[in-house]
């Protein structure tokens, strides 16, 4: 038999099979044929793997066995294998929850940096700041504004791979979860300056996952949208500070009173630190753990090459500290009279803005001073708490405004909104309607007693001196005289008078207003003697010069307007040689100021619970209130005691420099010596004012009073009297 068989057309090796291994399974992989797999049995050839034809082998016994069991994953493989599949479905479910938060925000292509609430800047009219106003506390500064050490104070606190990550810091977020691992517990965030920023604009400051997720996002927008500079002067801007001061600019002003282009690096590392919690660490509060941040600030900027060693020592020895308030802060409330009427001259805008006003820092700090002291020194032996001070040029610009011994303490501005009884201070107006009917400075009228319904005034000194010339009885605030010459001329009379003037508070029409029982404001008073200093004007008071925006466009310019004439210059004259006495011989007398040519009026209200001293020269008006918030009665604070002393101490400083000028027509009434005038006797003033009292008129006419009798004013033994009684009188 031949060695070779012939099959498929070519001749196929023959294969030595071993006894007893025939039709057994051998180490090729044997694969039937077609034929048999369909069925087809006996008589079929094997054909081998490789489709050739060549008889198969008998499989060994080992591969046999092999075959039977599969062959096992090592331990590590099917760890590897796992971890992958976690991984995998992993990255599935992250990217769900991506999917699904970032469907709950706008869309990407609608995003937008919400605009910023505008500032208010307000300055004095030297161009110095004031305050600030608006939800934010400051303006809009721009990186390159500030000194370099600045925004990297924040940098190195915050985010020291600010510049190399793309929003969202993988590296900082592991080191973050290793120290509050090894520190067991929450004590570092993983948190860029981006998503802080995404926090701050986007987002609600809850606490959860869901809106990490969405900071994330967002915080990848703004590296999309933004340079890293413009993020980190978005962040510098937005960021809190403590104190309701949102932005650099903002918490410069508030805790070191300066700008921020002018805080030294010392301060810097203080305000870097600060936005870690601003509220335990603002150094107005708690200056020990500020500057204990503040040094690891100064560290993590050496540490990083942000500042120089020597700087760096520098500043810890010499470590921040926050600025004064300076007694409160009395230009808030300049400010706050700034918010108050705005919207009369800018109802709407929405960017920052500059506010120039007409105050000047100089008198601002002496008109604060001259109250503060005068309270912290007496107030307490006197049982006064508190005062206002308002001053003004003679055209209503407003000089100085204080609203309260201390802002800090009370907002209440007690300036332009407490209304309280002017007292004798509103005798003016009384003078005026008389002189507008014929009256003048030396008519006489009678000190005596009267009595209206029932109703008997009394004057502060409780005595009566007869016949007085009109100039002597305002010098020296006599109640009676005053009161006779308010049913004179009537009540109706003097509103009209008080309200030309510029008072705007309702006035009561009765007998009582002729003492000043109506209620007003300081800033009314004020604005209402402005008249009698410049020559017969009126004036509306006003505090806003200009208003522009950041770029320098004007929004608004005050021009110069005022109410038009509402004394004719003789009446002018008359009143202030009346208001000019009580500086030479009545209850003014105290505050005169050496050198100048002064005029004005002292008031007292019922029980002394209101003091008041309203005093202007050719070129300012002031006026002083002291009283108690709750109406509690003064231990007898008149006028002429502590309001004059406020009023002097603060007026010497204005004035000072300055070179003294006459009042309007001052010499005209004052230097003249009038022929003789009637004087009444007794009781009985006689004339219109008697019959409309019911008092007895006089048969003939009363006996003449010399002009030197007249001109020399009250006795020296009244004015001795007075001031043991009173201190100056009233």
């Amino acid at each position: 038999m031949a060695n070779g068989r012939k099959g498929r057309g070519r001749e196929e090796p023959n294969f030595d099979v071993p006894e007893g291994r025939i039709g057994g399974r051998g180490d090729l992989d044997l694969r039937l044929s077609g034929d048999d797999r369909a069925g087809g049995g006996v008589g079929r050839r094997a054909t081998s793997s490789n489709g050739q034809g060549e008889a198969p082998r008998r499989p060994s016994a080992r591969a046999k066995t092999t075959a039977r069991k599969p062959r096992r994953r090592s331990f590590l493989g099917g760890l590897f294998y796992g971890t992958l599949v976690l991984g995998l479905w992993g990255v599935i479910a992250i990217a769900g929850l991506v999917a699904y938060h970032a469907s709950q925000l706008p869309p990407i292509d609608q995003l937008a940096v919400p605009k910023r609430p505008p500032n208010i800047a307000i300055l004095a009219s030297d161009g110095s700041l004031l305050a600030n106003r608006g939800e934010t506390g400051g303006r809009v500064v721009s990186i390159a504004e500030l000194p370099p050490y600045l925004p990297r104070a924040f940098v190195a606190i915050e985010d020291r791979r600010f510049y190399s990550h793309f929003g969202v810091d993988p590296v900082g977020i592991a080191r973050a979860v290793a120290q509050n691992v090894t520190r067991r517990g929450v004590s570092q965030g993983g948190s860029t300056l981006t998503q802080q920023l995404a926090k701050n604009l986007f987002l609600t400051p809850e606490r959860s996952a869901s809106r990490k997720i969405q900071e994330a996002i967002l915080a990848l927008w703004l590296e999309h949208r933004y340079t890293k500079d413009e993020i980190l002067e978005l962040y510098l801007n937005r960021v809190y500070f403590g104190a309701g001061a949102y932005g650099i600019e903002a918490a410069a002003q508030r805790y070191f009173g300066k700008p921020a282009k002018a805080v030294t690096l010392a301060e810097a590392a203080m305000l870097g630190g600060l936005v870690q919690a601003p509220s335990r660490l603002a150094p107005n509060r708690n200056l020990p753990a500020a500057q204990a941040r503040a040094a690891q600030v100064l560290a993590a900027m050496e540490e990083l090459g942000f500042a120089k060693p020597a700087e760096v020592k520098l500043a810890l020895a010499t470590p921040a500290r926050p600025a004064s308030s300076r007694g409160g802060g009395s230009a808030n409330y300049v400010a706050d009279l700034v918010m108050d009427v705005l919207d009369d001259f800018l109802p709407k805008f929405d960017t920052d803005i500059v506010v120039t006003t007409t105050v000047d820092t100089r008198l601002q700090g002496a008109a604060e001073k001259a109250l503060v002291d005068e309270l912290n020194q007496k107030g307490s032996r006197y049982n006064v708490a508190q005062g206002a001070v308002v001053s003004m040029r003679p055209d209503g610009a407003i000089r100085a405004l204080i609203g309260g011994r201390d802002y800090s303490q009370s907002q209440f501005n007690r300036a332009t909104t407490a209304k309280r009884q002017p007292g004798s201070s509103f005798k003016p107006f009384v003078y005026l309607a008389a002189v507008e009917r014929g009256l003048t400075p030396d008519t006489v009228r009678d000190d005596a007693p009267i009595s209206i319904k029932g109703w008997n005034p009394e004057n502060y000194s409780r005595d009566y001196r007869g016949p007085v010339p009109l100039r002597e009885a305002l010098a020296l605030s006599l109640n009676t005289v005053a009161v006779r010459l308010g049913q004179e001329v009537g009540p109706k009379a003097v509103v009209q008078a008080a309200q030309r003037l510029g008072i705007s508070s309702p006035l009561q029409g009765n007998g009582s207003l002729a003492l000043g029982t109506s209620e007003v404001t300081p800033l009314e008073m004020v604005g209402a003697y402005a008249a009698f200093a410049n020559g017969g004007m009126g004036v509306n008071p006003y505090v806003i010069a200009n208003v522009k925006s950041t770029t320098g466009k004007a929004l608004y310019q005050r021009k110069d307007t005022n109410l038009g004439r509402v004394m004719n210059a003789e009446t002018v004259s008359m009143m202030n040689a009346m208001m000019h006495e009580t500086f030479v011989s009545g209850t003014a007398k105290k505050a005169e100021v050496p050198g100048w040519d002064l005029a004005g009026k002292t008031g007292t209200s019922q029980d002394f619970r209101d003091a008041w001293f309203i005093g202007y020269s050719s070129t300012l008006v002031t006026g002083v209130w002291l009283g108690n918030d709750d109406g509690e009665s003064t231990k007898k604070v008149s006028g002429g005691n502590l309001p004059g002393e406020i009023w002097k101490t603060y007026m010497t400083v204005a004035l000072k420099g300055q070179t003294p000028t006459m009042l309007p027509g001052a010499n005209h009434w004052r230097n003249r010596a009038p022929a003789e005038v009637p004087a009444t006797t007794g009781t009985a003033p006689g004339g219109l004012i008697g019959a409309l009292l019911g008092e007895p008129q006089s048969a003939a006419p009363p006996p003449r009073v010399a002009a030197n009798q007249r001109a020399r004013g009250p006795s020296q033994d009244d004015r001795n009297f007075l001031e043991k009684l009173f201190g100056v009188g009233e």
